[in-house]
């Protein structure tokens, strides 16, 4: 199924360059067109074409059901177009050189066709969101830019301490305030060797010179 499905993608793949070439206008022009009605087989939303089963041709049951090609321009509504598989549908079409395709496709009764729910992935446009931190540098609001200011030029201002007597580059209280960790950061990425630690106490004492003197023999008469 998957290889039959993969084949009906590339014969709609030929038919809608086919169809580009030929314009819209080929509409009212070409061979004449022919009516008929059934429901939708599959179409990608990615893509924007897929196959109409139809079931009846100006009236009469066609049986088994003949594919018709349909690209997303040939579809009658507003918005997004596209087919939810198994919706009904009625259209005119035509006999080309790759097989039928659909001219002009509408829901039951000529209504608008009803389209599938599913959306193609990546194509969806996102709400630009401001990244963090953006503010006027005019006023100091964070809910628009400095170009975008309704307010005249303000004098510049430090945005430290939103002071107007200096800049930031000057400011005592950022230079005041050292950052978190900064102490620790100064310690571990310093350069300067760290003072050599006191000598050991000198257990062994240097011999001290004796107090006592040396007896001496007397030499006395006899």
């Amino acid at each position: 199924r998957e290889r039959e499905r993969e084949g009906e993608r590339e014969r709609g793949r030929a038919r809608e360059r086919e169809s580009e070439r030929e314009g819209a206008s080929e509409r009212g022009s070409g061979p004449q067109s022919v009516s008929g009605a059934g429901f939708c087989k599959w179409f990608n939303v990615r893509m924007g074409f897929g196959f109409i089963s139809m079931t009846s041709s100006e009236g009469s049951l066609v049986e088994p059901p003949l594919d018709v090609f349909v690209h997303q321009s040939k579809l009658v509504m507003d918005g997004f177009r596209s087919l939810k598989e198994g919706e009904q549908v009625e259209f005119t079409y035509k006999k080309s050189s790759k097989g039928l395709e659909s001219l002009r496709v509408t829901g039951p009764g000529g209504g608008p066709c009803a389209g599938s729910e599913r959306r193609p992935k990546g194509k969806v446009l996102l709400q630009k969101r401001k990244p963090k931190g953006d503010r006027c540098y005019n006023c100091g609001g964070l809910d628009h830019h400095a170009k975008e200011c309704g307010l005249p030029p303000q004098p510049k201002k430090c945005h430290y301490c939103q002071s107007i007597a200096h800049m930031v580059a000057l400011c005592p209280h950022k230079a005041a305030a050292p950052a978190p960790g900064s102490q620790d950061e100064h310690a571990s990425t310093s350069h300067t060797p760290p003072p050599p630690p006191p000598p050991p106490p000198n257990l062994h004492r240097p011999p001290q010179p004796s107090t006592l003197t040396e007896c001496k023999p007397l030499d006395l008469p006899i």
